[in-house]
C-alpha cells in the first residue's frame, strides 16, 4: 500500500474518532462515506473468530491453525492506520466539544446536521436505482423508529461499573452501524458527560470498564451485522439509510433541553452557513472516494490486460 493511502486511512480514522465523540453523528457513517466500512466489518468479524478459535481450539490441543488463519484475514493495512488516527481524533474532539456544545449548541448541531444529511446518500446509492417496495418500507420504518428514539428525554443514571459495562456494549454498535450514534445513546441514558470527563481526566478505571463493554458488544454484534451484509445486503443498507434519516432529529439546531423541536429562531444565517459547510465537506469526501475507487479499478484493469514485454 502506498504511503499516501496509509496517510488517507489515518485521516479517515481521525474523522471516525471525532464522530464517535459527537452526539448524533455515527462513526459508522463516516466509515461508510470514506469507503472503509465493509473492510472494517470484515476485519472485526475475523478478530472475533480469532478469539473464539483460540479459546476453543488451544485448550483442546488443536493448536492455533484456525485462529492464525482468521488473524491473517484481517485487513491490517487498513485497521492499523485507522486506529492510529482514531485515538487523537477522539481525544481532541472530547476536549473541544464540551465548550462548543455548551456555548454554541445551535451552530454546532447545524454543522453536524449538514454532515449527516449528506452522508445518507452513500447507503442509498449503494442500494441502487431500482428500490423494491419492501426496501422502501424498511427505510420508512427504520426512520420512524430512529426519530422516536432520538426524541426520548435525557435520563440520569449513576455510573455504576455494571451500568457502564452494559452501556458501552450497546454504544459500541455505533462504531459498526451507520446512523446510530454511540455518544447520543450515552447522552440519552445520562452517561455522556461522565464518559467525556473520564476521557479528559484520564480516569483509567472507568475507561477500562468501558473498553471491556465495547469488546463484549463488538463480539456479540459484529458477526450478526456481517451476516446481514452478506445475506441481505440491500435490505440492510436500506435500514441503515432509514436510521440515518431518522437520527437527524437529534441534530435539529432549535430544540429544548427535553428535546422538543422548535421552529427556526436565533442565529439562522450562521447555522445555515455551517449546515452548508457540513454538506460540502461530506460531498467532497464522497467525490474523492469515488475517484479513488475509479482510479483503483482502472489500474487493476490495465494491470490485468497488460501484455508482457517480449525481447
Amino acid at each position: 500500500m502506498a504511503l499516501g493511502e496509509r496517510v488517507g486511512h489515518v485521516l479517515r480514522g481521525a474523522a471516525i474518532g471525532v464522530a464517535e465523540a459527537v452526539p448524533g453523528v455515527s462513526g459508522g457513517t463516516i466509515a461508510l462515506v470514506t469507503g472503509v466500512y465493509e473492510r472494517v466489518i470484515a476485519s472485526a468479524g475475523h478478530l472475533v473468530n480469532t478469539v473464539r478459535y483460540a479459546v476453543t481450539d488451544v485448550p483442546r490441543g488443536r493448536g492455533w491453525t484456525r485462529a492464525g488463519h482468521q488473524l491473517r484475514q484481517v485487513h491490517w493495512e487498513v485497521v492499523i492506520p485507522l486506529l492510529i488516527g482514531m485515538l487523537p481524533g477522539l481525544l481532541i474532539a472530547a476536549k473541544l466539544l464540551e465548550p462548543l456544545l455548551a456555548d454554541h449548541p445551535e451552530q454546532t448541531r447545524g454543522l453536524f446536521l449538514g454532515l449527516v444529511l449528506a452522508s445518507v446518500l452513500v447507503p442509498i446509492s449503494m442500494v441502487g436505482k431500482s428500490w423494491r417496495g419492501s426496501e422502501v418500507v424498511a427505510l420508512i420504518v427504520a426512520g420512524v423508529a430512529a426519530f422516536v428514539l432520538t426524541g426520548l428525554p435525557q435520563a440520569t443514571i449513576e455510573p455504576h461499573p455494571l451500568v457502564v459495562l452494559v452501556a458501552a456494549a450497546v454504544a459500541v454498535c455505533a462504531l459498526v452501524l451507520p446512523g446510530v450514534s454511540g455518544s447520543f445513546l450515552l447522552l440519552t441514558i445520562g452517561l455522556y458527560e461522565p464518559t467525556i470527563s473520564a476521557v479528559n481526566d484520564r480516569d483509567f478505571g472507568y475507561l477500562a470498564i468501558f473498553a471491556t463493554g465495547m469488546v463484549i458488544g463488538l463480539a456479540l454484534f459484529v458477526k450478526l451485522l456481517q451476516w446481514l451484509l452478506e445475506q441481505h445486503r440491500r435490505m440492510t443498507l436500506a435500514v441503515m439509510a432509514g436510521v440515518i434519516l431518522g437520527s437527524l432529529r437529534a441534530l435539529w439546531p432549535w430544540q429544548s433541553e427535553d428535546r422538543a423541536l422548535h421552529a427556526p429562531g436565533d442565529h439562522v444565517p450562521s447555522i445555515v452557513a455551517l449546515f452548508l459547510i457540513g454538506v460540502a465537506v461530506v460531498a467532497a469526501m464522497i467525490i474523492a472516494e469515488r475517484r479513488r475507487l475509479r482510479r483503483a479499478a482502472r489500474d487493476l484493469t490495465e494491470e490485468t490486460y497488460e501484455t508482457p514485454h517480449v525481447r
